[in-house]
């Protein structure tokens, strides 16, 4: 099982970085970095809340389920 996220492309599209996401979410800015750069071993309800109010998105648009093959 293998989660992918998609916050640097919903970044990409809204123009902005990552010092403004973590700004506006009110989370720390090595959070979002992890989860920017996809490195991040996981991430909590509230941090997920919190990102998708600030980007105007739901939990599926930050994050999809990609089954093993």
């Amino acid at each position: 099982m293998s989660l992918k996220c998609h916050l640097s492309r919903i970044m990409g599209e809204k123009r902005i970085n990552i010092s403004e996401v973590a700004k506006e979410a009110g989370i720390a800015r090595n959070t979002v970095t992890a989860l920017y750069h996809e490195t991040a071993k996981g991430v909590t309800w509230d941090v997920l809340e919190k990102l998708c109010a600030a980007l105007d998105c739901q939990p599926g648009d930050l994050l999809e389920y990609l089954p093993k093959k």
